[in-house]
């Protein structure tokens, strides 16, 4: 049996959503952080939302307030149960470890949905046939990768509905148009990417390695059918845009649905600090979930520009 921490936000008298955190591994220290809505109606089922952060794969963590926010927020828009991962950070634990951490917590989920171990009473209340992988720029990143790791698992009961990858942090060795247009950029400068990437990246592989450039080749090429709908969320405004804009046109290619919002201007991370483009993606992501696409481009991307 996972054991849990609550937390209370002394600021909130009465809060809208309670989370607390869950250890499932004491060896290797791996841990969740679980969110559900305060109030939930007797036999109400809720979407599962496993979640992966952003930090450039080197920063932060669950705990992060900023993104301990955000699964509050998106925990009580949907609503919905949240499992917040607490992965391992590069240098020390370069890629694929926040990978495999990733994967490992979905895993969990399938135990918690068989009794395994013991259910933690909060996961009553999850719908495990309806869930969905969401993450943040190097969450995001980590979400596609554990997304195609997952389609050789038999994960019955849980079934995975969906991907949601917002400002997802991808690369390669060749320049897109908007790394250049925006070489300088205050929130991703490229010198700074380029950093990031040779910390993160198994050493001595480059920045076409699949797990940076994921249209570059490699092992998951042929299984990219497999994957379920898609969501992705970029802006014209930060310098990784013309990545998600490459996957999300390579992903129709390999038909599958893929549902996107590319906003002009922006930058990256902007949904942390400005709250009506936070309330725009908690909109999206709450019709993906619940199946209703008002609003959101599904037609062919040909006409938005990517290029090297």
């Amino acid at each position: 049996m996972a054991d849990a921490t609550p937390y209370e936000d002394s600021t909130t008298p009465s809060p809208t959503v309670l989370s607390q955190d869950i250890t499932l591994n004491w060896k290797t220290k791996a841990t969740v952080r679980l969110y559900r809505p305060a109030v939930i109606p007797p036999k109400k089922k809720l979407p599962l939302i496993i979640y992966l952060h952003g930090g450039d794969f080197v920063l932060y963590s669950a705990s992060t307030v900023i993104y301990h926010n955000f699964c509050n927020d998106i925990a009580a828009a949907f609503p919905a149960i949240v499992i917040s991962v607490e992965y391992r950070l590069a240098p020390e634990n370069r890629l694929p470890a926040a990978y495999f951490d990733g994967l490992n917590a979905v895993l969990w989920a399938q135990n918690q949905s068989l009794g395994i171990g013991g259910q933690d009473p909060w996961l009553e209340y999850a719908d495990f046939t309806k869930t969905y992988l969401l993450g943040s720029s190097a969450g995001a990143n980590i979400a596609y990768h554990v997304a195609l790791q997952l389609l050789d698992y038999d994960l019955r009961p849980v079934k995975i509905k969906g991907l949601l990858m917002n400002q997802a942090f991808f690369g390669g060795l060749t320049r897109t148009q908007s790394e250049k247009n925006l070489i300088e950029d205050a929130y991703v400068p490229l010198y700074v990417n380029d950093v990031l990437w040779s910390l993160a990246l198994p050493t001595y592989m480059n920045r076409d390695h699949e797990y940076c450039n994921p249209i570059s080749g490699g092992s998951y090429m042929g299984r990219v059918k497999g994957l379920p709908k898609v969501y992705i969320k970029g802006d014209y405004g930060d310098p990784l845009v013309d990545r998600s804009i490459l996957l999300a046109q390579y992903l129709q290619s390999c038909k599958v649905p893929v549902y996107y919002r590319f906003n002009q201007g922006g930058y990256h991370g902007i949904e942390l600090q400005n709250t009506s483009a936070a309330q725009q993606l908690y909109n999206d992501m709450t019709w993906f979930v619940n199946d209703v696409y008002q609003n959101l481009n599904s037609q062919d991307l040909s006409h938005h520009h990517a290029s090297y």
